[in-house]
């Protein structure tokens, strides 16, 4: 691919010819499209990239850039330890050298606010009388709950459990994320005037019916807290766990007693976090899936991890019974080969059974992660399907009732973040008439490599987080197995971003014109540094051609 662009013309592929005037457009980057949490991170990597050109002191352009995340993510440093960073996988710069550590600098800057004690942003406050109430102190719930009481709304939080955090705190191991991490951010949020009810079960401790009454609208955000089984023969009995309730006994410091050999079986998050778990109680642990590596839904990093603390990777094979001795204990599981026959469903192709293939493996713990589902008793009044409830447009199951997170489907913590905020602008929006709690600008065209000019920055590789080796992390426990990038690091990380799609103030424009028709604004900001007249324009279109973030076009 070629590094420049000397046959741009507005995406033509033609050379560049006379008659050719700018003008200026902004455009989506690909990290924001493939963002499911969709946050400025162009807007909040440029405003410290970029401090020296709009007079930020560094703590002022740090502070800055993680107000513009939490603006519509309360969890920076949370999500920079858990999430898949499906932005990096988008990122135009990996068409160069790496793409950006996005993830990496999210949880420079979340860690940073809370050594430094940043509190939440709060808005202006827009709110009357009303009480809003939420099901789930987990990140669906808590981010619903923050985007309300930062407009000033009263919030009351109902949690079944004995602390706050749902499934980042039950179901995410700690070497993972630490639970005083989850806690700081937790509680800048209650900070806010949040209200926090613990061990309080809907349908034992309070109605839905009681909490429609008392509240003017109701949010569900619970997470996917039950596990199910494989329904083997022989499955019922004792050394057999789901993963969801192996892992949640493990952060609560009241680990499972597993023996020496384990079997995990499924290729999902949760399983990968199960099999490294048992793994560090000294257990030798094979994770079984009956489809290929590829096809592993789980992140492919975490994967890599498991297989360098000595995990075994048993692919192409699925369990078919439990065998137990006379008294019930657990002597081992028969097996058989997998092949992949035609797509179903999912679009995958489908694991079939190999005849005569079967095979029995000697194990003393068995540990199911193959699928999980939200616990609904308390809320048989709600239209469901299955294991999930049915919602119309916003989320809205019932009026006055929203809801999101797993209760909707399985999905990652950063997709259950986003249907709080969006559930609570509907909210917001029903009871005030309008007005969005984060801007949401009109849809942008995004933009491609081929409209950057990768010569304007030199080749460098990415920043790499610094990580234990797999026996360090072993012998470490639930010890959190990777740290934080630097402050150096993070300030040379952010210089690697082109700033796709929008100024960065190079004045490359402003240099190769000869008409003068670039003007630099008093207040200038990222995306922001010059104003466009043409009446001088000699329609040259040597700007566009030189623009290295793809700003200008052809107009």
């Amino acid at each position: 691919m070629s590094s420049g662009r000397q046959d741009r013309s507005a995406g033509s592929g033609t050379r560049l010819t006379p008659a050719f005037r700018p003008q200026q457009v902004r455009k989506e980057p690909p990290c924001q499209a493939g963002c499911p949490n969709c946050g400025d991170i162009r807007g909040w990597i440029g405003t410290v990239a970029q401090r020296s050109r709009t007079g930020l002191s560094r703590e002022d352009a740090f502070a800055q850039a993680w107000r513009m995340i939490t603006d519509v993510n309360p969890f920076p440093s949370v999500l920079g330890r858990v999430c898949p960073h499906p932005c990096e996988a988008h990122c135009n710069r990996g068409e160069l050298d790496e793409p950006l550590a996005i993830n990496a600098m999210e949880r420079f800057l979340g860690d940073w606010a809370i050594e430094n004690r940043l509190p939440l942003p709060a808005l202006e406050p827009e709110a009357g009388g009303e009480w809003i109430g939420v099901v789930g102190a987990g990140p669906s719930g808590l981010s619903f709950a923050y985007q309300m009481a930062r407009r000033g709304y009263r919030v009351t939080v109902y949690e079944g459990r004995e602390q706050a955090g749902g499934m980042l705190r039950f179901g995410v191991p700690d070497y993972r994320l630490p639970p005083e991490i989850l806690d700081a951010e937790v509680q800048r949020i209650l900070n806010l005037g949040v209200e926090l009810h613990l061990n309080t079960q809907v349908g034992q401790d309070v109605t839905l019916a009681e909490l429609r009454e008392r509240h003017t609208s109701l949010y569900l955000g619970l997470g996917a807290q039950l596990g199910r089984g494989l329904g083997l023969p022989g499955e019922e009995g004792p050394s057999v766990w789901t993963g969801v309730d192996y892992l949640e006994r493990a952060n609560q410091g009241r680990p499972a007693e597993t023996g020496a050999r384990v079997l995990v079986v499924g290729g999902g998050n949760t399983a990968v976090d199960a099999a490294r778990t048992a793994r560090r109680t000294g257990a030798t642990v094979t994770l079984m899936y009956r489809r290929t590596r590829e096809e592993m839904p789980a992140i492919a990093e975490e994967v890599e991890d498991a297989l360098e603390e000595g995990i075994e990777l048993m692919l192409l094979a699925t369990p078919v019974s439990v065998e137990r001795d006379d008294d019930g204990r657990l002597r081992g599981v028969e097996a058989c080969r997998m092949e992949l026959g035609e797509p179903d469903a999912s679009g995958r192709r489908r694991p079939v059974a190999m005849p005569g293939s079967e095979f029995r493996l000697a194990v003393d713990t068995l540990i199911t992660a193959v699928s999980q589902s939200p616990a609904l008793k308390g809320f048989e009044a709600l239209d469901r399907d299955g294991s999930w409830l049915v919602s119309g447009d916003g989320g809205w199951v019932a009026d006055g009732i929203s809801a999101g997170g797993d209760l909707l489907g399985l999905g990652i913590a950063g997709n259950a973040i986003v249907q709080g905020r969006r559930a609570a602008e509907s909210v917001h929006e029903r009871l005030r008439g309008g007005g969005r709690l984060a801007a949401a600008d009109a849809p942008l065209p995004t933009i491609g490599p081929d409209r950057i000019i990768f010569d304007h920055k030199p080749g460098s590789a990415a920043v790499k987080t610094p990580k234990r080796d797999g026996e360090q992390r072993v012998c470490a426990g639930m010890s959190e197995v990777a740290g934080t990038i630097t402050e150096s690091q993070f300030l040379q990380e952010v210089e690697r971003c082109y700033s796709c799609g929008s100024c960065m103030g190079c004045e490359q424009c402003a240099m190769y014109c000869t008409s003068s028709c670039f003007t630099r604004l008093e207040e200038v900001g990222p995306g922001m540094y010059f104003s466009l007249a043409l009446d001088e324009c000699k329609e040259c279109g040597k700007c566009i051609e030189v623009c290295p973030c793809g700003f200008l076009d052809v107009s």
